[in-house]
């Protein structure tokens, strides 16, 4: 096995670059996990000439297994399996094996990083944070106020237009993923944020065409999501320091300062525009305290 493996892996590094056209580190990688794929199993089996087709799901698992008791990550052997899953399937489709050892093989379950979110006082200061006094200055606070009472995506707070805002109810409209339309209320902070930056770009909703954006550029044009996000990246920086930060870090603050002030977590579910109440139910892992206040309350043998 050992020399066909090893001519089999350099023929599927030739399949990567030419016919799926990877990326450089990728082949490296998947490269790397195949060669410590062929070291294990020429120990497994006992023999190094023992025929590809002898390996089955049972030895992919136990290479797997391997890799947790060597001290890898479930990222990284979940990575280390993707390279095995894409092999047996080029080996398949080559007609060198005529079934594929990993169909049945599931990935480790990898846990879900924390979102990152900011004390309200760094709230605070990062809406002070843009000039005000220009018109780039006053958009940028008015797209600050809007990240963070809204909680919204930066392709829905980019592509807002007139039609989507109701400044006497204080709503907004969004399209969210999977084109699912839904309506979210704002505060008096985003309402008057917005209002400044209307006045002084001598726009109102009353006289604006109904499809013409909201937030633009030097240019008159809609602002980009690039644009959005290196500029809200240019104030966190000002006031913040950690890794990962951008428009999203205001989603995470804006849900969870709600469930911190007692929010059902099926609204707060509602305005972020999730289809699962699982993908919410991240920010429950962020208020430990308030949970165990919540069941000293509620459990009648909770109070100790």
């Amino acid at each position: 096995m050992s020399d066909k493996l090893s001519r089999y892996i350099k023929e599927f590094k030739i399949y990567l670059i030419n016919e799926r056209g990877y990326s450089d580190k990728t082949v490296i990688s998947y490269q790397n996990d195949l060669k410590k794929f062929k070291s294990f199993f020429i120990e497994y089996f006992g023999n190094p000439d023992i025929a590809i087709v002898e390996i089955d799901k049972q030895a992919i698992r136990h290479f797997l297994g391997q890799q947790f008791e060597d001290g890898f990550s479930a990222k990284t052997v979940g990575r280390r399996l993707a390279a095995l899953k894409s092999f047996f399937k080029y080996l398949v489709k080559t007609e060198v094996i005529k079934r594929n050892p990993t169909i049945y093989v599931k990935s480790p379950k990898t846990s879900k990083p924390l979102p990152n979110y900011m004390d309200e006082k760094i709230i605070h200061k990062l809406m002070h944070a843009p000039p005000a006094n220009s018109v780039a200055g006053l958009r940028d606070r008015a797209i600050l106020e809007m990240f963070y009472s809204t909680g919204v995506r930066l392709g829905e707070l980019v592509n807002l237009n007139f039609k989507d805002i109701e400044l006497g109810s204080q709503l907004i409209k969004v399209i969210g993923k999977g084109d699912k339309e839904r309506l979210i209320p704002f505060g008096s902070h985003a309402l008057k944020a917005l209002q400044h930056y209307l006045k002084i770009t001598g726009r109102s909703i009353k006289i604006a065409a109904k499809n013409d954006p909201i937030f633009i550029n030097s240019s008159g044009e809609r602002i980009s999501e690039r644009t959005v996000q290196r500029r809200v990246n240019m104030y966190l920086r000002l006031v913040t320091e950690g890794e990962h930060l951008g428009p999203h870090t205001l989603r995470h603050s804006f849900a969870t300062h709600l469930l911190d002030r007692g929010a059902d977590l099926r609204a707060v579910k509602d305005l972020l525009g999730h289809s699962s109440l699982s993908s919410t139910q991240i920010y429950t892992h962020l208020q430990p305290d308030r949970i165990k206040k919540i069941y000293k309350k509620a459990h009648p043998h909770g109070d100790n």
